[in-house]
C-alpha cells in the first residue's frame, strides 16, 4: 500500500524492459526544464531521456496527429490555448492540431478559418461527440446551438451524439490519477483499491491511448499491444512541477519541495488522506494537504534589496498555500457532495480546497469524486437561478458554449417534482445516463499549472486569478485582494 509511486517506477521500467542506472532498481532519471509565464517547469522522466521519436511522438493515425500534437512537452504536457493561437496563425491553421474531426467548432469547416476553430484558439477546448446513453433518466434538447452542430445524428448507428467543448488533460503526473478522462469514461478498471491500482491503470491508459488513437488521430485500426506498452510506459514516468518562480526564485531554496525531482517521491495510494473518510489505512483527512512550502513562512533579514523582494514573493507564495489548506468555503449545491445520501445530504458544507484537492502535495482527489461546481451552468437569462453560481461565474471568461435543457431530472430542493436544468456539458451523465452524475466533472491534478492555461474543462478561466475568483464568489470564501493574489501565486508555483 505504501509508496505507490515508487512501485510505479519500477512498473514503467518493467514494462519498457528499461535498464537500470543504479541500484536501487530505478532507471536513469532525466529532468528537463522549459520557460513558462511565471518563471519555468520541470519534467522528471524516470524512463530516460524524451525520446521524440517513440510511439507516443508517431502519427499513428490519418490525419498526421500524434499524441504528442495535444499533449505538449513545453506546455506541461497539456495545452496552452495561447500557443495553440500561435500556432494557427504560423501554419494558416493546416497543422494536425487543427483536424475538423474535434480541432474545429464543428467538423464540416473550412480548414484555415480562424472563426471556426474560436473555440480552440481562444479557451483551448475540443470538441468531443458523446453518444447519448440509451438508457437516460432524462431527455435531452437544445436551446442554444451557435455552431449548429450541438446535436447530431450518428449516420452508421442513427443514434444521437452529444457535443461538449473540453479541455485536454495533461498526459504527465498519471501515477496520482483516481479516474481517467474528465468524465471517467476511460476507467474502464477501477482505481480505488491500492492492491490493483497499478495493473488497472495501466489497463485504462492502455484503452485511453487506443481510443484516442482512433478518435482524435483517425487511425483506421487501433496501436499494436507493443505501441500501447510504449505509449503507457512513457506516460507513466513522467513528473512535471514548477521549478522556478521569476519573484521567489527557485522552488526548492530554503527549505521548500517544488520541482519534479520531490513530486516523483510523493507518497500516493488510492484514498490517501481521503476527506470524505475513505483512507483504507483508518488516518484521518488532514486538510493541510499542500506542504510544499512550509518552510517559506518564517521572515528573515534581507541582505540586499533583492533578497528582500524575493522573500517577500516566497511569504506571498507560502501564504497562498495557508489559504489553500485552511481558508473555508462554504459549499452549497454542489452535485456529488451536497446530495450525498452518505453525508445527510447536507444543505451546507463548511470545507476548505483541500477538501477536494485532497491528495498530499499532489492536488487531486485519491478517490474518484466528480463534482458540478457549476462551470457548466450559464450565464443566459432564466437559465440559472443560482445567484452564487452566476456571481462566480461572472469572474471567467466563459466560451460561447452550446446550451442543453436536461428534462426529467427530479429537483434537489423537492425531489418529488422535476425540474428543467441548463447545461453546456451534462459531464459524467452522458456515460452513465443518471441525474444524479447532471454535471460532474473531476477536478485535474493541481502541478505544473502555469504553462497550461486557461482553466477548468472549459477553458473558462483565463488564467489562475480568474480560477481564485470563482471559487471566492461560489463558496463565499470573502478573501482580500492580498488573499486572493496570494492564492493565485501559490497555485502558479505548483
Amino acid at each position: 500500500m505504501k509508496k505507490t509511486v515508487t512501485a510505479v517506477l519500477g512498473l514503467s521500467a518493467a514494462l519498457a524492459g528499461a535498464p537500470f542506472a543504479s541500484g536501487d532498481g530505478r532507471p536513469a532519471a532525466k529532468l528537463e526544464s522549459f520557460r513558462d509565464a511565471a518563471g519555468a517547469f520541470q519534467t522528471l522522466s524516470t524512463t530516460g531521456r524524451v525520446d521524440r521519436r517513440g510511439a507516443f511522438f508517431q502519427s499513428l493515425g490519418t490525419n498526421g496527429r500524434t499524441c504528442g500534437t495535444c499533449h505538449v512537452p513545453d506546455q506541461a504536457f497539456g495545452l496552452s490555448a495561447a500557443a495553440a493561437s500561435r500556432k494557427f496563425r504560423r501554419t494558416g491553421g493546416w497543422d494536425p492540431l487543427f483536424a475538423s474531426v474535434d480541432g474545429a467548432n464543428c467538423p464540416d469547416v473550412r480548414r484555415g478559418d480562424a472563426a471556426a476553430h474560436s473555440l480552440l484558439l481562444r479557451h483551448g477546448v475540443f470538441r468531443i461527440s458523446i453518444p447519448f446513453p440509451a438508457d437516460a433518466q432524462f431527455t435531452v434538447s437544445v436551446v442554444h446551438d451557435p455552431y449548429g452542430c450541438a446535436i447530431s445524428l450518428d449516420p452508421k448507428t442513427g443514434q444521437e451524439d452529444i457535443s461538449v467543448y473540453r479541455r485536454p488533460l495533461p498526459s504527465t503526473n498519471l501515477a496520482f490519477l483516481s479516474s481517467v478522462m474528465m468524465d471517467g469514461r476511460e476507467t474502464v478498471a477501477p482505481l480505488n483499491d491500492g492492491n490493483t491500482f497499478l495493473a488497472n491503470l495501466v489497463t485504462d491508459l492502455k484503452h485511453q491511448a487506443s481510443d484516442a488513437t482512433t478518435g482524435h488521430a483517425q487511425a483506421l485500426r487501433p496501436p499494436s499491444a507493443r505501441q500501447l506498452t510504449e505509449i503507457v510506459t512513457f506516460e507513466l514516468g513522467l513528473y512535471t512541477a514548477q521549478s522556478l518562480n521569476w519573484r521567489a526564485g527557485r522552488l526548492t531554496d530554503g527549505g521548500a519541495a517544488g520541482g519534479a525531482r520531490a513530486l516523483s517521491r510523493q507518497e500516493y495510494f488510492p484514498g490517501i488522506n481521503d476527506s470524505l473518510g475513505s483512507n483504507p489505512t483508518g488516518v484521518p483527512f488532514d486538510p493541510s494537504s499542500m506542504t510544499l512550502f512550509s518552510a517559506w513562512h518564517a521572515r528573515t533579514v534581507p541582505a540586499t534589496p533583492e533578497a528582500g523582494r524575493r522573500d517577500a514573493a516566497r511569504r506571498a507564495i507560502a501564504a497562498g498555500e495557508k489559504i489553500f489548506d485552511t481558508a473555508p468555503l462554504i459549499v452549497t449545491d454542489v452535485r456529488g457532495l451536497n446530495d450525498d445520501p452518505a453525508l445527510g445530504n447536507p444543505r451546507a458544507l463548511v470545507a476548505h480546497c483541500s477538501t477536494c484537492h485532497d491528495a498530499p502535495n499532489v492536488g487531486d482527489h485519491s478517490l474518484a469524486v466528480p463534482l458540478d461546481i457549476g462551470t457548466s451552468h450559464s450565464l443566459r437569462p432564466s437559465m440559472e437561478s443560482d445567484p452564487r453560481v452566476l456571481a462566480a461565474l461572472a469572474e471567467l471568461d466563459m466560451p460561447n458554449l452550446p446550451v442543453y435543457l436536461i428534462s426529467g431530472c427530479p429537483d434537489p430542493i423537492d425531489p418529488t417534482r422535476s425540474a428543467p436544468f441548463y447545461t453546456s456539458d451534462p459531464g459524467r451523465a452522458l456515460i452513465t445516463g443518471k441525474c444524479s452524475d447532471l454535471n460532474r466533472i473531476k477536478g485535474p491534478i493541481l502541478r505544473g499549472l502555469a504553462a497550461r492555461a486557461p482553466y477548468f474543462h472549459n477553458g473558462s478561466a483565463a488564467n489562475l486569478l480568474q480560477v481564485v475568483n470563482f471559487y471566492d464568489k461560489r463558496f463565499q470564501m470573502h478573501l482580500t485582494p492580498e488573499q486572493e493574489a496570494d492564492l493565485a501565486a501559490f497555485l502558479a508555483a505548483l
